[in-house]
């Protein structure tokens, strides 16, 4: 519902700055433009999507093999303990912790269609141990912030649509969005702690996040002690080696437990083809929306005003091209995607604000949508916090983003 009115906000804000465009600064050629963006943006849907069929394939074949393996079971095991603290009304046996960690590290992974189905699931098993059906429980808000954080570790989509876009090196956002989308997670855990009353000095959780923020605090100061060219090449090796890692672990693991590797991988791949072929349609209509908008002349007024409003705070405003994303992810990821694909079509995807892009998209998820479609699905009709602690780890992690982009790119 949310992305429909958007759909339609950004055609008719098209067309009413188009005729502003037309009657009052006399640019007769502004309609023609808007009509060939709907064409051009449709063609580079559609190519975008075939271009995501491959590299889709590819990495959920692998994520079937490090599942068949039982990575994900054996990872699963050494969070328990902090899982078993921060919802601590979930029974010990539930079945719930099992689908929340395979939607967490499903968005880990940056395969968001692979997470959904499996969040639906957990959000389903802690409906049944809710005693209140129609109010959000405890356990339902903390899991719905953490997924809104959007905590990624391999940021897969975003590389997918960085090759597609032409980037010299797609995984050169990896580490980036891995140190952004930490603070936007730390952000929701200890706004849903506080509101919960979590004890976040108990051993595990403390223990948990001081050894996770020693870690990104490390990165940060010896990434600031690097030349910015010499930074960009490090974070690129060292994004390939772990990607690299991470596949190599996945085989050895599923040969070890005899698992058929080829078997498995066709498997996952055969949801990969599916998954590219299913976004077509919701690629196109995005850019053509944000197609028509642009070329009405209606982004350039909106980061025209942003730019402004920084200039006059004293702020740099070279960041201000890649708000649109920022601004759009907490209401749609498809609508997010589509302008952060955008973004890197107008700037290139190797520019400064072809990579912000990408590093806001992958800094936080959708929380208007998660919140509406998980609660949604089970009923909830009074969500209490939910929303705000959303939009707090929102707000940290865009903020996250631009600084460290600085800090990377800039």
């Amino acid at each position: 519902m949310v992305l429909n009115y958007i759909w339609i906000a950004f055609i008719l804000l098209a067309v009413v700055v188009g005729c502003v465009q037309f009657f009052f600064f006399g640019q007769t050629d502004v309609f023609g433009e808007i009509v060939n963006s709907t064409f051009s943006s449709a063609k580079s849907g559609f190519e975008i999507s075939l271009g995501l069929t491959g590299v889709l394939s590819l990495w959920l074949g692998i994520m079937k093999i490090g599942e068949q393996a039982g990575v994900v079971g054996a990872f699963s095991r050494a969070v328990s303990p902090f899982f078993r603290r921060i919802f601590p009304s979930v029974p010990k046996d539930s079945p719930a912790f099992g689908s929340m960690f395979m939607n967490i590290s499903a968005n880990m992974l940056g395969l968001d269609n692979a997470a959904t189905p499996m969040g639906l699931k957990a959000m389903q098993q802690l409906q049944e141990i809710n005693p209140k059906k129609e109010q959000a429980s405890d356990a339902m808000i903390m899991f719905l912030v953490l997924n809104t954080s959007g905590l990624t570790l391999i940021p897969v989509s975003i590389m997918v649509y960085r090759a597609q876009m032409g980037a010299a090196n797609p995984a050169d956002v990896f580490l980036p969005i891995l140190l952004a989308t930490y603070f936007s997670t730390l952000a929701g855990l200890i706004s849903v702690c506080i509101a919960q009353k979590i004890n976040l000095f108990d051993r595990v959780i403390l223990l948990t996040i001081l050894s996770l923020t020693l870690i990104v605090g490390g990165v940060l100061f010896l990434s600031s002690q690097l030349p910015e060219q010499t930074l960009t090449k490090w974070s690129a090796i060292v994004s390939s080696i772990i990607l690299l890692l991470v596949i190599v672990t996945f085989i050895i693991m599923a040969m070890v437990k005899k698992i058929n590797v080829y078997d498995a991988f066709i498997e996952g791949a055969k949801d990969g083809f599916k998954t590219a072929v299913g976004i077509i349609p919701y690629l196109i209509a995005i850019l053509v929306a944000v197609g028509m908008f642009r070329a009405s002349g209606a982004m350039d007024l909106l980061t025209d005003a942003l730019a402004s409003l920084f200039a006059l705070m004293g702020i740099n405003t070279d960041f201000v091209p890649a708000l649109p994303t920022a601004l759009m992810k907490p209401l749609s990821g498809s609508g997010a995607r589509g302008l952060m694909v955008d973004a890197m079509t107008t700037y290139g995807a190797d520019s400064f604000v072809g990579r912000l892009a990408c590093m806001m998209q992958g800094a936080t998820d959708t929380t208007f949508y998660i919140l509406a479609v998980y609660f949604g699905y089970v009923g909830i009709k009074q969500t209490r916090y939910a929303a705000i602690c959303g939009l707090i780890a929102d707000t940290v992690g865009i903020i996250a983003a631009i600084i460290i982009a600085y800090l990377f790119f800039h």
